[in-house]
């Protein structure tokens, strides 16, 4: 069985920084595309970075600049550190990945960390 654990979510005020880490456990094969995702109430769930696993990026516009996004192979995880936050960054922020595990292979979703950014 495969599990993602975020960490690092919290309050914190504008201008300041956050950097969230989401590990991969369990019968883990290899782990392809890892990204970090996010939503707020009644919106739909929005992806804000990814990373392949040889380590090409891709952000949103709203984060470019601010947000990094990197990861671990040998500790199968993936890290958003996020600098100049703003309130509009508000959401809780999910992690995804694409996991062969044993024979089967399928995108895995963490249980979610909520990030509030205060003005």
């Amino acid at each position: 069985q495969v599990q993602l654990a975020e960490s690092g979510g919290g309050l914190v005020q504008a201008g300041t920084s956050l950097r969230l880490s989401c590990a991969a456990s369990g019968s883990i094969f290899s782990i392809n595309d890892m990204s970090w995702y996010r939503q707020v109430p009644q919106k739909a769930r929005e992806l804000v970075a990814g990373i392949t696993s040889g380590g090409r990026t891709n952000y949103a516009d709203s984060v470019k600049g601010r947000f990094t996004i990197s990861r671990d192979n040998a500790k199968n995880t993936v890290y958003l550190q996020m600098n100049s936050l703003k309130p509009d960054d508000t959401a809780v922020y999910y992690c995804n990945a694409d996991i062969w595990s044993r024979d089967t292979r399928r995108m895995y979703w963490g249980q979610g960390t909520q990030v509030t950014v205060s003005s």
